[in-house]
């Protein structure tokens, strides 16, 4: 099993709140790679690593600002 360090997960709603995106396009971001994949946490219930969270909304700031 491979060990992260001091790794939160965040749920559905902190990612939604965070991002700005909405359900249905955070999945379809998911689908077409463009999103970090969940992580699972059980039968029916996913969430996702905040470092890759952070790192999403990072690059999306560094390609709107380095576009301008």
């Amino acid at each position: 099993m491979q060990k992260v360090p001091n790794e939160t997960i965040l749920r559905l709603r902190d990612v939604l709140s965070r991002t700005g995106l909405t359900r249905s396009m955070a999945y379809a971001l998911i689908k077409e790679a463009h999103f970090p994949k969940p992580v699972s946490l059980g039968p029916r219930a996913v969430g996702w690593l905040e470092s890759e969270i952070d790192g999403w909304i990072a690059a999306r700031v560094h390609v709107s600002r380095s576009s301008v």
